[in-house]
């Protein structure tokens, strides 16, 4: 079997490489616009808005495992978002047709959701409420409307929730290096509950769904299990690195007032700052999402979620 990984250079490619590289029936091809610093022999430079590149690229593909996305919170000009995530889909699609592939496996996200939904399952409407996730919902839509002309196709469309792990420098890594040094503000009371993903775990079940083809299409919610509270990663930052974490507090309004300033500053000297408005309520909000259909498909994750975080804390903060 010859996969294709399309944006296998960052964390969650490069995790997922190495684990394919365990099975001697596969064959593995990255695709991405920056060079793999793990697996420099097997990746071929190219771009999700070149569909000469990607037909190229993809001949041979019996697997397509779309992750290139623009992701960040702060891209400029916002029209990135659409012409990579949802023109890319609809490239990455002409070019697996031109080829004959007939399988892809792409990453979409929880942000389709929205903000401060009640758990939600695969079922629950759509409500992104910024360009993220619209580009990525509008992305899915692609694939739904292609699926109805193509029934012959195996499509899963897996949204992950926040994923963490040995190595990532993201939003979790941020939050749990600011506990584990001490310089942590809680913003709110710090009750909200957050579904997160372990690395580990996530690129296990993508592997799962390679391994295991049905026509048709399927969404995924994925989420390790239990949902942490904010204090909740606090206590347990604190066990496993055995320190007393010091935890000031401030209220919500006062958070999201100082976000809306660096918002302001953000704008008056042209820079990406590390805080504002957006990643201020992203913080304090409910990110708990329902992945009991995920976990009922035969898939069973090689790690707890206490296991995960106490190996990326050990990793990254043991020393």
């Amino acid at each position: 079997m010859k996969v294709t990984v399309i944006g296998g250079s960052g964390f969650v490619g490069t995790r997922l490489i190495e684990k394919l590289l365990l099975e001697n029936s596969i064959e593995i091809v990255n695709i991405d616009k920056k060079q793999s610093e793990s697996y420099i022999s097997l990746t071929q430079i190219g771009d999700v808005c070149d569909v000469a590149g990607l037909t190229s690229g993809l001949r041979g593909a019996d697997v397509v495992v779309l992750l290139a996305a623009e992701h960040r919170d702060d891209v400029s000009p916002t029209s990135l978002y659409y012409d990579v995530n949802v023109q890319g889909i609809k490239n990455v699609l002409e070019a697996m047709e031109a080829n004959g592939c007939k399988h892809i496996i792409f990453t979409s996200s929880v942000a389709v959701y929205g903000l401060d939904k009640e758990n939600p399952d695969e079922q629950l409407p759509a409500d992104p409420f910024n360009h993220y996730g619209k580009s990525k919902w509008q992305a899915e839509e692609v694939l739904q409307e292609w699926s109805k002309q193509h029934s012959d196709w195996t499509i899963s469309i897996v949204r992950p929730t926040v994923i963490f792990g040995e190595g990532n420098r993201g939003n979790v890594w941020n939050l749990l290096n600011q506990i584990a040094s001490g310089k942590f503000m809680m913003i709110g009371p710090g009750t909200n509950r957050k579904s997160m993903a372990y690395v580990g775990n996530i690129v296990a079940f993508i592997q799962f769904l390679v391994e295991n083809k049905t026509v048709g299409l399927e969404v995924y919610n994925y989420v390790d299990k239990p949902d942490f509270t904010t204090n909740d990663l606090v206590y347990h930052t604190g066990k496993v690195l055995n320190k007393k974490i010091p935890t000031r507090r401030i209220p919500y309004w006062l958070g999201m007032l100082g976000g809306y300033g660096f918002d302001v500053l953000a704008w008056a000297t042209r820079k990406k700052l590390p805080i504002s408005s957006v990643r201020v309520k992203k913080f304090c909000a409910v990110t708990q999402f329902d992945s009991s259909k995920a976990m009922g498909s035969g898939f069973t994750p090689p790690f707890t979620m206490e296991e995960g975080l106490r190996r990326t804390l050990k990793s990254e903060f043991g020393k």
